[in-house]
């Protein structure tokens, strides 16, 4: 029987998960291996006639001649199926005197040389003729993780009837393992929680596979702290491997301190920092450009006895660049180039982003020039990041010139290269190659991320195209990008100029339930639309959640509209709505919503109730209002509007006296 799970051990790569409210109370697995083997059950086995007693050394012989004989021709069996082109014909040749560890290695074969096809059609047929095993089910579950199929491996992980082994710790490792690795973090903690709740015993492998999803997960550091409470209680101990994933985590959340106690916690312990610790906490202090600690963690490694290589040095680099350190960082990049790690481009690519940033582009420039006559190995982020500079610069044209050359030298994009290249021939106001762009990204199946949607939205409204730039905005929101406040307010703006009022609440309402903040005045601007296109129940519900952002001026507008022009049943609401954060509803609103309810005689309930409110808030009709109600009386009771009258009557009198 073997079992063979590949997992790498390089921290800065894969553990994972999710944690679960009440700890586990078994222990840390580290012997998880030999349980698994004993449970594994190969379904196949070979039975021979009993034979008659030999002598011992005979007998001895005799084995090791059948075995010998038995191995070379699975030896040779396994190399024919490999190298086979019709593996059914194969299968069914050669299929029964391989042994389940044989197919296994065949397996592992179709894998590692990326034959999907046969690697599918390999394990189905393991899986008919009952020649499967545990690390069958691993080997699969990791190779479909390496291609991306993560619903297969989910479906095979799930088709698997034995409990004891669905929690088998090898087989849960590859499944998670798959999942983080294909950005389903979240899906491999609740994963993770299940298997536990079944009688999964995490090991090492568990806890790092899970803590490595924890690096670019949302929310990680915290999760990752949860992990390693819960590691910690069940009785293991952090090693190398988890502290490396930990300064990883820290890094990549810009946690510096939280990098530093980590890395300082892990000697205490007795554990060596390695080049991917040092790498890890310089990752760290790049977040804030502290290159005094980055020189001093440098000093640290070296004497310890450890050699800064290629990552190291770079990774100082990119803390030199943040730290504003430039003539430091020209020289590094030199002795990189000294050394051989420059031949390609990611460290100038680092220079030139500082440089660019800092608003240097002449020496954006010169180190650009540098790397092409150096013919540098480039997969044409140093030309984004020069057109990205030409464009911040204002040089426009350079710009669009570069990302024609570019388009002209490369046939490899990714959404970076072509926000670049939008941008330039945005800023020059080249439809045509705008179009050309938004093509390319459909051609090649590339997701357009915020800053795409930024590009073109600003583009579109420049160019007076507002309605374009709106289902721009409604294909941001619905990709799940949250527009900035700025841009929207542009935009419902213009879309209010052209009396697209529908659209331009649209707007509105994608910022308002997004979680940017959002300015006041944007309550008030959107009421002002609303008004215009008779939007009448839209504006109430401004108003109502808003009106302590709004002028009484902007509400009296509101409220005029509203009661001509609004639903009849919500003018009551609409009052109290109003009246609510103080503002003093005016004589003239009153009158003119009285006046639409006696027009309206089945409304006589609303008339009556709207008196009785406004005596309980201290307001009295006037004359003219009286009057009209007086003369309309027969129509509501006589004697029940004298009563409500005399009440407002009596309130004002009261109230008079009490002020004088």
């Amino acid at each position: 029987m073997e079992i063979s799970v590949s997992l790498g051990t390089k921290f800065s790569h894969v553990l994972f998960h999710p944690l679960s409210s009440s700890f586990p109370t078994t222990a840390v697995s580290n012997s998880a291996s030999a349980t698994a083997t004993a449970r594994v059950v190969v379904k196949e086995q070979t039975h021979s006639e009993p034979a008659q007693q030999l002598p011992p050394a005979a007998a001895a012989a005799a084995r090791g001649k059948r075995q010998s004989s038995s191995y070379l021709a699975r030896k040779s069996a396994i190399l024919e199926v490999q190298q086979s082109s019709d593996l059914t014909s194969s299968l069914e040749r050669l299929g029964g005197i391989l042994k389940v560890p044989d197919l296994n290695a065949i397996l592992r074969h179709f894998g590692d040389c990326g034959r999907g096809r046969d690697l599918l059609q390999l394990f189905e047929w393991m899986q008919q003729h009952g020649k499967t095993s545990i690390s069958s089910y691993s080997s699969y579950i990791k190779f479909l993780g390496k291609s991306g199929n993560f619903l297969k491996a989910l479906e095979i992980y799930n088709s698997i009837t034995d409990e004891s082994d669905k929690v088998n710790v090898f087989i849960c490792n590859s499944i998670l393992s798959c999942l983080v690795r294909n950005g389903k973090f979240e899906s491999s903690l609740k994963l993770f929680d299940k298997m536990k709740q079944s009688g999964l015993t995490p090991d090492a492998v568990t806890y790092n596979t899970l803590l490595t999803g924890c690096i670019k997960g949302k929310n990680g550091y915290s999760k990752a702290l949860e992990l390693v409470q819960e590691l910690k209680y069940n009785g293991a101990q952090m090693d190398g491997v988890m502290y490396g994933i930990l300064l990883a985590i820290c890094a990549s959340n810009n946690l510096c301190a939280e990098a530093q106690s980590y890395f300082n916690q892990m000697k205490v312990e007795g554990h060596s920092p390695n080049v991917y610790h040092y790498s890890s906490l310089l990752n760290a202090y790049s977040s804030g450009g502290d290159y005094k600690k980055a020189d001093e963690l440098i000093q640290d490694m070296k004497s310890s006895g450890l050699v800064p290589n290629k990552v190291i040095l770079t990774t100082l680099l990119k803390v030199y660049v943040r730290g504003g350190l430039f003539e430091k960082s020209r020289e590094l990049l030199a002795e990189l180039d000294t050394l051989g790690y420059a031949e390609n481009e990611m460290p100038y690519c680092l220079l030139m982003d500082g440089l660019s940033k800092a608003g240097r582009l002449d020496e954006v420039r010169v180190v650009f020039n540098e790397m092409q006559e150096k013919c540098v190995k480039s997969d044409g982020y140093a030309h984004s990041i020069m057109i990205s500079a030409f464009c911040r610069g204002g040089c426009f044209e350079e710009a669009k010139q570069l990302a024609g050359d570019f388009e002209a030298k490369y046939d490899k994009y990714d959404v970076v290269l072509l926000n670049s290249m939008l941008c330039a021939y945005c800023r020059t106001g080249d439809m045509e190659s705008v179009m050309h762009v938004m093509r390319k990204l459909d051609e090649l199946a590339i997701s357009p991320d915020y800053n795409t949607f930024h590009i073109l939205i600003k583009y579109f409204c420049k160019e007076k195209m507002y309605m374009l730039a709106y289902r721009t905005m409604v294909d941001m929101h619905r990709k799940g990008h949250q527009p900035e406040e700025e841009l929207c307010s542009s935009l419902i703006f213009h879309l209010g100029k052209m009396r697209a009022h529908s659209e331009a609440l649209s707007v509105y309402n994608m910022l308002r339930y997004s979680k940017r903040s959002m300015c006041k005045a944007l309550h008030e601007k959107i009421l002002h639309i609303l008004i215009s296109g008779k939007l009448l129940k839209d504006a109430y519900v401004v108003v109502k959640d808003n009106s302590e952002s709004i002028s009484h001026p902007a509400i009296k507008k509101f409220a005029s509209a509203f009661v001509r022009l609004g639903n009849i049943n919500l003018v009551n609401d609409v009052m109290k709505a109003i009246h609510a954060p103080g503002y003093r509803i005016d004589q003239g609103i009153f009158h003119t919503a009285i006046a639409r309810y006696i027009a309206e005689r089945e409304k006589k309930e609303l008339l009556l109730k709207l008196l009785e409110w406004m005596t309980g808030q201290g307001y009295v009709v006037d004359s003219l209002t009286r009057n009209l109600i007086l003369k309309n009386a027969h129509l509501f009771g006589r004697q029940l509007i004298a009563d409500i009258l005399s009440k407002q009557h009596m309130k004002s009198k009261s109230s008079r006296t009490l002020k004088e």
